[in-house]
């Protein structure tokens, strides 16, 4: 159940970098999925067992960033291809 919240971070986080530029979308995915990872670690209190959590919250929410913006761009690409 805790691993919800990095999934659901990495999502908003897919989702919105079809917003920004391509030059800076790479630094910014990779700079808000490690502090998403870090913040998943400590909300769900996993770093009192061990900071190896971080290990595992910051793939998870770059993993579902990179899903997501995949199917957003998918999404995208059909609907422009069905207005054309």
């Amino acid at each position: 159940m805790d691993e919800l919240f990095p999934i659901a971070c990495g999502i908003l986080v897919g989702s919105a970098l079809g917003v920004a530029g391509p030059a800076g979308r790479l630094r910014l995915a990779v700079a808000l999925s490690v502090v998403l990872g870090f913040a998943a670690t400590v909300t769900s209190g996993e770093f009192r067992i061990g900071w190896e959590f971080l290990l595992i919250d910051i793939p998870l929410v770059a993993i579902s960033a990179a899903g997501a913006y995949l199917v957003m761009g998918a999404i995208t690409r059909r609907r422009r291809n069905l207005t054309d």
